[in-house]
Protein backbone atom coordinates (compact mmCIF):
# COMPACT_ATOMS: atom_id res chain seq x y z
CA UNK A 1 0.00 0.00 0.00
CA UNK A 2 1.65 3.18 -1.22
CA UNK A 3 1.69 5.96 1.60
CA UNK A 4 0.07 9.25 0.30
CA UNK A 5 2.00 12.43 1.94
CA UNK A 6 1.46 15.84 2.51
CA UNK A 7 4.04 18.36 2.86
CA UNK A 8 3.45 21.62 4.48
CA UNK A 9 5.94 23.96 4.86
CA UNK A 10 6.72 27.51 3.52
CA UNK A 11 10.10 26.76 2.96
CA UNK A 12 10.64 25.66 -0.95
CA UNK A 13 13.85 24.49 -0.34
CA UNK A 14 12.93 21.99 2.32
CA UNK A 15 9.77 20.70 0.69
CA UNK A 16 11.64 19.74 -2.67
CA UNK A 17 14.34 18.31 -0.06
CA UNK A 18 11.90 16.45 1.95
CA UNK A 19 10.22 15.18 -1.67
CA UNK A 20 13.13 14.14 -3.26
CA UNK A 21 13.39 11.54 -0.40
CA UNK A 22 9.97 10.67 -0.38
CA UNK A 23 9.84 9.78 -3.62
CA UNK A 24 13.11 7.20 -4.03
CA UNK A 25 10.75 5.16 -1.75
CA UNK A 26 8.33 2.29 -3.54
CA UNK A 27 6.07 2.60 -0.40
CA UNK A 28 5.45 6.33 -0.53
CA UNK A 29 4.09 9.44 -2.69
CA UNK A 30 3.71 12.99 -2.20
CA UNK A 31 0.37 13.79 -3.48
CA UNK A 32 0.00 17.67 -2.37
CA UNK A 33 2.13 20.23 -1.27
CA UNK A 34 1.52 23.68 1.07
CA UNK A 35 3.05 26.48 1.52
CA UNK A 36 0.50 27.39 4.52
CA UNK A 37 -2.14 26.15 6.92
CA UNK A 38 -4.88 27.66 4.46
CA UNK A 39 -3.29 25.98 1.10
CA UNK A 40 -2.76 22.73 3.13
CA UNK A 41 -6.62 23.39 4.32
CA UNK A 42 -7.60 23.64 0.79
CA UNK A 43 -5.71 20.49 -0.39
CA UNK A 44 -7.14 18.44 1.87
CA UNK A 45 -10.79 19.14 0.47
CA UNK A 46 -9.64 17.66 -3.05
CA UNK A 47 -6.68 15.20 -2.17
CA UNK A 48 -6.79 12.13 0.07
CA UNK A 49 -3.46 11.97 2.43
CA UNK A 50 -2.37 9.55 4.80
CA UNK A 51 0.21 11.26 6.98
CA UNK A 52 0.89 15.29 6.62
CA UNK A 53 4.78 16.75 7.68
CA UNK A 54 3.37 19.74 9.03
CA UNK A 55 5.84 22.96 10.15
CA UNK A 56 4.63 24.81 12.61
CA UNK A 57 6.05 28.53 11.89
CA UNK A 58 3.89 29.79 8.86
CA UNK A 59 2.47 32.90 7.42
CA UNK A 60 -1.61 33.05 7.43
CA UNK A 61 -2.44 29.91 9.19
CA UNK A 62 0.60 28.29 11.31
CA UNK A 63 0.80 24.38 11.97
CA UNK A 64 -0.69 24.05 14.92
CA UNK A 65 -4.17 25.51 14.03
CA UNK A 66 -3.85 23.85 10.93
CA UNK A 67 -3.68 20.50 13.06
CA UNK A 68 -6.39 21.82 15.28
CA UNK A 69 -8.39 21.97 12.31
CA UNK A 70 -7.51 18.60 10.43
CA UNK A 71 -7.37 16.27 13.68
CA UNK A 72 -10.95 17.76 14.11
CA UNK A 73 -12.13 15.78 11.42
CA UNK A 74 -13.30 12.11 11.02
CA UNK A 75 -10.84 9.89 9.82
CA UNK A 76 -8.04 12.80 9.88
CA UNK A 77 -5.38 11.75 8.19
CA UNK A 78 -1.86 11.37 10.26
CA UNK A 79 0.21 14.75 11.47
CA UNK A 80 3.70 14.78 11.94
CA UNK A 81 4.84 17.96 13.41
CA UNK A 82 8.13 19.72 12.14
CA UNK A 83 9.92 21.52 14.57
CA UNK A 84 13.69 23.21 14.94
CA UNK A 85 14.31 22.54 18.69
CA UNK A 86 13.64 19.37 20.35
CA UNK A 87 11.52 20.90 23.74
CA UNK A 88 9.88 23.50 21.44
CA UNK A 89 6.69 25.62 22.96
CA UNK A 90 5.24 24.37 19.07
CA UNK A 91 5.98 21.24 19.63
CA UNK A 92 3.60 21.19 22.82
CA UNK A 93 0.73 22.80 21.26
CA UNK A 94 1.35 20.63 18.20
CA UNK A 95 0.65 17.14 20.22
CA UNK A 96 -1.88 18.87 21.90
CA UNK A 97 -3.60 19.83 19.22
CA UNK A 98 -3.44 16.14 17.88
CA UNK A 99 -0.70 15.66 16.45
CA UNK A 100 0.37 11.92 16.43
CA UNK A 101 4.47 13.21 16.83
CA UNK A 102 7.12 15.72 16.58
CA UNK A 103 10.29 15.64 14.69
CA UNK A 104 13.33 17.76 14.18
CA UNK A 105 13.68 19.44 10.67
CA UNK A 106 17.38 17.90 10.47
CA UNK A 107 16.21 14.07 11.17
CA UNK A 108 18.45 11.68 9.13
CA UNK A 109 16.38 10.68 6.14
CA UNK A 110 16.05 6.92 7.67
CA UNK A 111 14.52 8.26 10.35
CA UNK A 112 12.16 10.55 8.85
CA UNK A 113 11.10 7.15 6.73
CA UNK A 114 10.59 5.04 9.66
CA UNK A 115 8.67 7.91 11.10
CA UNK A 116 6.28 7.88 8.47
CA UNK A 117 5.83 4.68 8.10
CA UNK A 118 5.50 4.41 12.21
CA UNK A 119 3.06 7.16 12.27
CA UNK A 120 0.42 5.50 9.10
CA UNK A 121 0.56 1.76 10.85
CA UNK A 122 -0.71 3.33 14.14
CA UNK A 123 1.91 3.97 15.96
CA UNK A 124 3.48 7.25 17.78
CA UNK A 125 6.64 8.73 16.97
CA UNK A 126 7.60 9.98 19.92
CA UNK A 127 8.15 8.06 22.86
CA UNK A 128 6.07 8.96 25.96
CA UNK A 129 9.42 9.79 28.03
CA UNK A 130 10.01 12.75 25.37
CA UNK A 131 6.69 13.91 25.76
CA UNK A 132 6.65 14.03 29.06
CA UNK A 133 10.38 15.97 29.25
CA UNK A 134 8.10 18.25 26.65
CA UNK A 135 5.22 18.60 29.13
CA UNK A 136 7.22 19.19 32.25
CA UNK A 137 9.37 21.95 30.69
CA UNK A 138 5.92 23.92 29.72
CA UNK A 139 4.29 22.91 32.97
CA UNK A 140 3.08 26.86 33.91
CA UNK A 141 0.25 26.01 31.34
CA UNK A 142 -0.87 22.34 32.70
CA UNK A 143 -3.20 22.16 35.36
CA UNK A 144 -1.90 23.73 39.11
CA UNK A 145 -0.76 21.10 41.54
CA UNK A 146 -3.45 21.11 43.23
CA UNK A 147 -5.70 20.79 40.50
CA UNK A 148 -7.93 17.30 40.50
CA UNK A 149 -8.46 15.47 37.54
CA UNK A 150 -11.50 17.55 35.75
CA UNK A 151 -12.17 15.77 31.90
CA UNK A 152 -15.23 14.07 31.92
CA UNK A 153 -14.34 11.55 29.64
CA UNK A 154 -11.89 10.01 32.04
CA UNK A 155 -15.59 8.90 34.59
CA UNK A 156 -15.44 6.26 31.66
CA UNK A 157 -12.50 4.56 32.60
CA UNK A 158 -12.01 1.67 35.39
CA UNK A 159 -10.18 1.85 38.25
CA UNK A 160 -7.22 -0.47 37.07
CA UNK A 161 -7.47 1.27 33.26
CA UNK A 162 -6.97 4.80 35.12
CA UNK A 163 -3.77 3.03 36.72
CA UNK A 164 -2.55 1.80 33.57
CA UNK A 165 -3.49 5.17 32.31
CA UNK A 166 -1.14 7.02 34.82
CA UNK A 167 1.83 4.74 34.14
CA UNK A 168 1.59 4.79 29.75
CA UNK A 169 1.81 8.54 30.87
CA UNK A 170 4.72 8.57 33.09
CA UNK A 171 6.76 7.17 30.01
CA UNK A 172 6.72 3.14 30.76
CA UNK A 173 5.99 0.40 28.25
CA UNK A 174 3.60 -2.12 28.61
CA UNK A 175 6.24 -4.99 29.85
CA UNK A 176 7.20 -2.47 32.37
CA UNK A 177 3.51 -1.91 33.78
CA UNK A 178 2.60 -5.44 33.47
CA UNK A 179 5.47 -5.96 36.06
CA UNK A 180 4.55 -3.30 38.03
CA UNK A 181 0.70 -4.60 38.23
CA UNK A 182 1.63 -8.20 37.92
CA UNK A 183 -0.06 -8.91 35.23
CA UNK A 184 0.67 -10.50 31.65
CA UNK A 185 1.54 -8.28 28.93
CA UNK A 186 -1.41 -8.95 26.54
CA UNK A 187 -3.55 -8.07 29.55
CA UNK A 188 -1.98 -4.27 29.84
CA UNK A 189 -2.02 -4.18 25.76
CA UNK A 190 -5.60 -4.89 25.91
CA UNK A 191 -6.42 -2.32 28.84
CA UNK A 192 -4.37 0.06 26.82
CA UNK A 193 -6.65 -0.07 23.51
CA UNK A 194 -9.55 0.44 25.97
CA UNK A 195 -8.50 3.45 26.92
CA UNK A 196 -7.53 4.46 23.79
CA UNK A 197 -11.30 3.37 22.49
CA UNK A 198 -12.74 5.02 24.97
CA UNK A 199 -11.07 8.03 25.06
CA UNK A 200 -10.84 8.55 21.39
CA UNK A 201 -7.27 8.80 21.34
CA UNK A 202 -4.75 7.70 18.32
CA UNK A 203 -2.22 6.61 20.27
CA UNK A 204 0.08 6.44 23.37
CA UNK A 205 1.57 10.25 22.69
CA UNK A 206 -2.00 11.53 23.39
CA UNK A 207 -2.86 9.28 26.31
CA UNK A 208 0.42 11.31 27.78
CA UNK A 209 -1.44 14.77 26.83
CA UNK A 210 -4.45 13.99 27.96
CA UNK A 211 -3.66 12.53 31.36
CA UNK A 212 -1.40 16.21 31.71
CA UNK A 213 -4.06 18.07 30.71
CA UNK A 214 -6.72 16.90 33.09
CA UNK A 215 -4.54 16.83 35.70
CA UNK A 216 -4.24 12.50 36.29
CA UNK A 217 -0.55 13.47 35.85
CA UNK A 218 1.14 16.09 36.75
CA UNK A 219 4.68 17.76 35.65
CA UNK A 220 6.87 15.93 37.31
CA UNK A 221 5.05 12.56 36.12
CA UNK A 222 3.22 12.05 39.77
CA UNK A 223 -0.04 10.85 39.44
Amino acid sequence: MTIRVMLVDDQVLLRTGFGMVLAAQPDMEVVAEAGDGVEALQALRTTAVDVILMDVRMPKLDGVETTRRICAEPDAPKVLILTTFDLDEYAFSGLKAGASGFMLKDVPPGDLLAAIRAVHSGDAVVAPSTTRRLLDRFAPMLPSAGAEPRHKELERLTEREREVMVLVAQGLSNGEIAARLVLSEATVKTHVGRILTKLGLRDRVQVVVLAYETGLVRAGGHG
